[in-house]
């Protein structure tokens, strides 16, 4: 699904109003039935009292033909206009005038002591500013989202939280419950820094033409299962261990061998037919009793690694779980460097080395995946001022290196030099001790596999993250383990393939 800007928005509107001939109220329609669909899920009773925030523009004809659609239902709602310099859209005029037809209770804020007693009600509706702002919201209408966000009250947003930018970090915003979006998807609704404005968020089509869609061009994509499980290969009926790929996972100190024995499990269960794992001598014993199913290759250290040596040949390699970054350890994997050329996935002190040795970074074989948490992804491109700057950052980045990037998150993306993809999985139960060890053991599996580097990593962050939409009535999140993600994964692609 392609992320658009909010000008292919307007051109994408334009063109279903023009291509199905139908007058832009219609559209109108759709969307605010389309919202009003899902708001009465999440609030059925009708004796919920609304207030209903409504700009000048035409998310505020949005915002007045909900009202219309709530009072029709039974709903106690109440109507207040946010009026700010200019006249209203027509559109949102029509909307306005059918709204006082209709006898709903209408009022207008003009000034600060027009602003209603938003605590009053059970729920706010806020339909303000739309995906068209360009300016800093300001006067009244700062005033207006301040008071919102003081209510202490749930807030649904209309396509977007009112005074959120979709280009550029944003300073004052309602500061949404939840965010029902219209059909297309906005980048600004899946970056850290916006959560706060963003809340819970919801897509629901309203009929855009999807020729006008896929005619708009872009580079950022939201991911849907449907591509996961289309990029998925069949299991052939003569496939055994040794035509499913061989994946080496190196990592692991004293203390850390947990580590690298998490990702070597999360690779056999991701579908390889082999795994081994090089790890120092304080490992070997660790890694044969927990992990009977893998092969293992000791270092000559007891404590950490000083000499990266195999003569096996790996389908693919995932290095830098678990493995410090001692002065012996940075020396082997510079030697692994000069020599490696099979498909690549590093992650934690693997990182962490290069960031200190930037000077390495041409050493990496082309379409190597780097797995960073944001620390780890700012030691690698340095600091930003937001989260636009980070991802523009991490793309030159990707481009200069021809890496393959996942910036691990709520919504992990993945980068090459050329796309953003926004993984659309996961809840907060992935924030725990091991999980990014299992994610770089089932992309690095992936690879082995025979995926490309781009697929390996898209197909591993949705399956790392719908472990956990599998698991969210049956584990709690405070509870979730790394290792309840490597026993579902069974059960994420089961999830995947039945539909097909």
């Amino acid at each position: 699904m392609k992320i658009l800007t909010s000008e292919q928005i307007r051109r994408i509107d334009a063109e279903t109003i023009a291509r199905e001939g139908i007058p832009s109220r219609a559209l109108m329609k759709r969307a605010a039935t389309a919202f009003f669909n899902h708001f009465v899920m999440r609030y059925p009773r009708k004796d919920t009292t609304v207030l209903l925030l409504a700009g000048m523009g035409n998310n505020g004809g949005d915002a007045l033909v909900t009202a219309r659609l709530l009072h029709r239902s039974g709903y106690g709602v109440k109507v207040w206009m946010v009026e700010q310099k200019g006249a209203c859209s027509e559109d949102c005029a029509h909307q306005l005038r059918r709204v006082k037809a209709e006898n709903i209770a209408c009022g207008r804020i003009r000034t600060e002591q027009d602003i209603p007693a938003a605590e009053a009600f059970d729920v706010i509706i806020d339909g303000i500013f739309g995906t068209g702002l360009s300016r800093e919201v300001s006067g009244v209408t700062a005033k207006v989202i301040e008071a919102i966000n003081e209510s202490g009250r749930p807030v649904f947003s209309i396509d977007v939280p009112s005074g959120l930018f979709l280009d550029r970090k944003t300073s004052l915003a309602v500061r949404a419950t939840e965010t029902v979006t219209f059909q297309i998807p906005k980048l600004a609704l899946f970056l850290p820094e916006n959560s706060g404005y963003t809340g819970i968020l919801s897509i629901v089509p309203i009929g855009l033409r999807e020729d006008a869609i896929a005619e708009a061009e872009s580079r950022l994509f939201y991911t849907e299962p449907v591509q996961i499980r289309d990029l998925l290969k069949p299991l052939r009926k003569f496939a055994h261990k040794g035509t499913e790929g061989h994946a080496l996972l190196i990592g692991g100190s004293l203390g850390k061998c947990g580590s690298v024995c998490l990702a070597s499990r999360a690779a056999l269960k991701t579908g390889c037919g082999l795994v081994t794992t090089f790890l120092p001598k304080c490992g070997m014993g660790v890694i044969q009793s927990c992990l009977p199913e893998a092969m293992a290759i000791e270092d000559p250290h007891p404590e950490h690694i000083t000499d990266i040596s195999y003569r096996l040949q790996p389908d693919a390699i995932g290095i830098g779980t678990g493995m410090g970054q001692h002065a012996d350890t940075e020396q082997a994997f510079r030697r692994f460097l000069d020599r490696c050329h099979s498909p690549l996935v590093i992650d934690a002190d693997g990182i962490n080395i290069l960031a200190k040795h930037p000077e390495w970074l041409p050493l990496l074989p082309p379409k190597t995946i780097v797995t960073p948490h944001p620390k780890e992804l700012s030691r690698l491109v340095g600091e930003w001022h937001d989260d636009y700057e980070k991802i523009e950052k991490t793309w030159l980045f990707a481009k200069k290196y021809d890496l393959i990037v996942v910036v691990k998150g709520a919504y992990s993306l993945v980068m090459d030099a050329e796309e953003l993809h926004v993984n659309s999985s996961g809840t907060p139960a992935l924030a725990t001790a091991g999980s990014g060890d299992v994610l770089t053991g089932m992309i690095t599996s992936l690879l082995a596999q025979g995926y490309s580097a781009l697929e390996a990593a898209r197909v591993g962050v949705y399956l790392h993250g719908l472990t956990a939409d599998l698991t969210r009535d049956t584990i709690h999140p405070r509870s979730f383990l790394a290792g309840d993600i490597i026993s579902h994964i069974g059960q994420a692609y089961h999830a995947l393939e039945k539909k097909r």
